[in-house]
């Protein structure tokens, strides 16, 4: 998973940081806002997936004495940071400059040289957009994207995946508020199509924040992995029976597990330490994502009635 979701990134940071840089001479050569706005796009594009490697890095980092359950929620903090980074840069900017350009307006020298950059980006961006599709569709349940993109606990392939979406839109709109510009004698229209870009990046920002926001504060493990964990350890005979499990993702591939169970009358503590060890190393075993485990002796009945009182709260 992780060399899956390094790979994502990698191919996104080199296409980026190559188009950022065209971007950029187009923009000082041609005087385009549409130019200078897709610029920052992408250079704002190559930070966040700096800060997306970095985020990946720290959150595979062993539990110590301060962060006893890891440090996996590292990825969901930074994947939090480049959301507001897409928002206030990226966005900002890309209005800003689109707001001096339609005020004074400035024609557009060479267009063909704006042009050929962005077929180029295209070809880019097309390139890490269809790779970060590919990693995504192997863990895609069946369902539209946007379910996907709602249950998925990995932050890198679909940040990466709006981010290269939002920068094939731009393009877009850059290709036409240039042409426009040039057809019309327009060149406010270069502007317009600078806020027309930030606009889309403010969206998508907005729509990774949430996600983010959502494994940062804790999402609970898919119900399937919820299900099997119960099933192993309802089927340990020191056990009577399974009343629940409360699980919370750290990272794509860490996840913290609370069971309750209800042992058999009259077990002995030794039995219960035992059966608590059975149940741990199965588990474990089968799911290696849970990394830690914790179980909770409790009466079915305590368990219904506390459950009772979370749900209404």
């Amino acid at each position: 998973m992780a060399s899956q979701s390094r790979k994502v990134i990698y191919a996104a940071l080199a296409g980026n940081l190559g188009i950022a840089l065209a971007k950029f001479a187009a923009a000082g050569w041609t005087g385009s806002s549409a130019m200078l706005s897709e610029g920052v796009h992408s250079l704002v594009d190559t930070g966040n997936q700096g800060l997306l490697l970095y985020g990946l890095k720290r959150s595979e980092h062993p539990p110590d004495r301060a962060h006893p359950l890891g440090y996996g929620r590292e990825l969901y903090f930074w994947a939090f940071i480049v959301a507001l980074l897409i928002f206030s840069l990226g966005a900002g900017v890309s209005i800003y400059e689109g707001v001096l350009h339609i005020i004074s307006p400035q024609r557009i020298e060479n267009p063909l040289i704006s042009y050929a950059v962005l077929g180029v980006s295209m070809l880019f961006e097309g390139t890490s957009w269809w790779i970060a599709l590919k990693e995504f569709r192997k863990d895609k349940e069946p369902g539209s994207y946007l379910k996907a993109v709602l249950r998925s606990k990995d932050p890198t392939t679909f940040t990466v995946l709006f981010e290269d979406s939002a920068a094939l839109v731009g393009l877009l709109i850059a290709f036409v508020g240039i042409s426009a510009a040039q057809f019309f004698d327009m060149p406010e229209l270069d502007g317009v199509a600078s806020i027309g870009i930030g606009l889309v990046l403010a969206f998508v920002a907005v729509i990774l924040a949430r996600e983010s926001k959502g494994l940062l504060i804790g999402e609970a493990a898919a119900p399937a992995l919820q299900r099997a964990i119960l099933s192993i350890a309802d089927r340990d005979p020191a056990v009577d029976h399974a009343n629940g499990v409360l699980t919370v993702h750290l990272a794509p591939r860490q996840i913290v597990a609370n069971i309750s169970l209800e042992f058999v009358d009259a077990l002995p503590a030794s039995e219960i330490e035992l059966a608590v060890e059975r149940i741990e190393a199965e588990i474990k075993a089968s799911h290696p994502e849970v990394t830690s485990l914790f179980v909770k002796p409790q009466r079915a009945g305590t368990y219904l009635e506390r459950s009772k009182v979370v749900l209404a709260s």
